[in-house]
């Protein structure tokens, strides 16, 4: 009951009881007298549950019984499962209206998924609060890159990593698929935006070393700042890369990458797809869809998008470049190949002069120096000469190895051995002074020495007689 209905409830006892006037009671309740007779009669034939409004607990607008049932019927046929396999409500409603012809509102189908138990979202404990970063205000100020790993064919084919950039003012994406998260992967999906978009203004990237490396000691120390070839190449399109400290940090493509792994992998199942070249086939009609419906207005109109270079430009941009030696026969070794640099008409490099190495993705490798291209040949490695493996292998004799005498391990055995011989004498002298004679002691009253102490050179000790307190210690 509402807060009205039980004032009415407490106003009405009062006039039962005969303790308020039914006059009064309409100026309490702000009715009228006939409203207040009506109020009261049914106060007193229902009780407190007659004065709540008629109308509660139904709604002008709900749904049929048997809609219900057939959308749940659907949702547990076709959109259940495990947690990973089972579909949003949002998602749920988007396939009901377009594969099966049934419409239902996300809410709606959320409210009758959880009264049913098919669905529910498991959540994890909670986290240490952090400040969302406010977006940037125009289009292609700032744009996010991002490999998300993950087993997008699920059983069906590899694990393999979709690359993605969203653009952090509209939140645009583009994506592609491949089998890691390579520089030819980064590659692949910025010249996909270019082309499309234009070349934004600046990337922002973890700390993988695809993209931005941190400094060594030494570099810090010449003030050099490391470059990737990955940023070699951002840098040649005028483009800067910011580098995360955080993945809450780059937080909207962390985003984007869980709705990936929550529509992309249950679109591509229901399309049976299980490869690279078809998931990126459909991927453009996946993120045309995602776009449309979820793209935001910048709060700026202004695109900071600059003009896409031509076709020449980029394939100029997006190579590998290696600096390499020139050898005293013109030979340039790059990654166990070797080029044989041909004479040209012009000129051709010196040697022992530095020269550019560049490769495509397919392979094809371009030498320049001076940025003139330079013909070259590819020539096999040469072979080494073999060592003769003999018939019969023989061992080395070398002789055990043997300290010098001066060695530290030298000088304390012999201090040790000479501390030994030195208190079998003094016990000696003083075993003869007990017994009165000088005869020569007994050999078994000499105490024999520690087990661990090396044993003397003679067995027969020679007791001297007379002052031995010149013996040196």
């Amino acid at each position: 009951m509402s807060a009205k209905e039980l004032e009415r409830v407490e106003v009405l006892a009062r006039v039962l009881s005969g303790e308020l006037q039914l006059g009064h009671a309409a100026v309490l309740l702000r009715v009228s007298y006939r409203q207040a007779k009506r109020l009261s009669r049914r106060y007193r034939q229902e009780g407190p549950s007659g004065l709540q409004h008629r109308g509660a607990g139904r709604s002008n607008r709900s749904k049929p019984a048997a809609l219900r049932q057939q959308v749940l019927q659907l949702v547990r046929g076709k959109y259940s499962g495990s947690e990973e396999e089972r579909f949003g409500p949002t998602l749920a409603a988007e396939h009901l209206a377009q594969e099966d012809g049934v419409q239902v509102h996300a809410e709606t189908l959320r409210r009758w998924m959880l009264e049913d138990a098919l669905g529910g979202r498991c959540r994890g404990k909670l986290r240490e609060h952090r400040r969302r970063r406010p977006a940037k205000e125009h289009f292609g100020e700032l744009v996010q890159l991002d490999g998300s790993f993950h087993a997008w064919f699920e059983q069906r084919g590899p694990r393999g990593c979709l690359m993605n950039m969203v653009d952090d003012a509209t939140g645009v994406s583009h994506a592609c698929m491949g089998e890691a998260e390579t520089i030819w992967a980064a590659v692949h999906v910025l010249r996909g935006w270019i082309e499309k978009f234009g070349v934004p203004l600046a990337l922002y990237t973890d700390w993988k070393n695809v993209y931005k490396v941190a400094p060594t000691s030494r570099q810090e120390l010449r003030g050099e700042v490391p470059q990737t070839q990955f940023g070699r190449m951002c840098a040649q399109l005028g483009m800067d890369i910011l580098t995360a400290n955080s993945p809450q940090a780059k937080g909207r493509v962390e985003r984007k990458n869980g709705v990936h792994q929550d529509r992309l992998i249950k679109k591509l199942r229901r399309k049976g797809i299980s490869d690279y070249v078809a998931a990126n086939a459909y991927l453009e009609e996946y993120l045309l869809e995602l776009n449309t419906r979820f793209a935001r207005v910048p709060g700026h109109p202004c695109n900071y998008h600059r003009a896409s270079p031509s076709q020449e430009v980029l394939d100029a941009v997006f190579r590998l470049e290696t600096k390499r030696s020139i050898s005293n026969d013109w030979v340039v070794r790059y990654h166990g190949r070797y080029l044989q640099l041909l004479p040209a008409s012009r000129r051709y490099a010196p040697r022992k002069e530095t020269a550019l190495v560049y490769e495509r993705e397919s392979g094809e490798l371009e030498v320049r120096y001076r940025g003139e291209r330079i013909a070259h040949q590819e020539i096999p490695a040469p072979k080494r000469p073999k060592k003769p493996h003999s018939a019969t292998h023989v061992r080395s004799s070398r002789r055990k190895h043997r300290p010098a005498p001066e060695h530290p391990y030298k000088r304390y055995a012999a201090e040790q051995i000479k501390r030994q011989r030195l208190l079998q004498l003094k016990q000696a002298v003083a075993a003869r002074g007990e017994a009165g004679s000088c005869a020569r002691p007994n050999r078994a009253a000499v105490p024999a020495p520690p087990a661990s102490a090396p044993a003397p050179a003679s067995p027969n000790l020679f007791i001297p007689t007379g002052d031995i307190s010149n013996v040196q210690t």
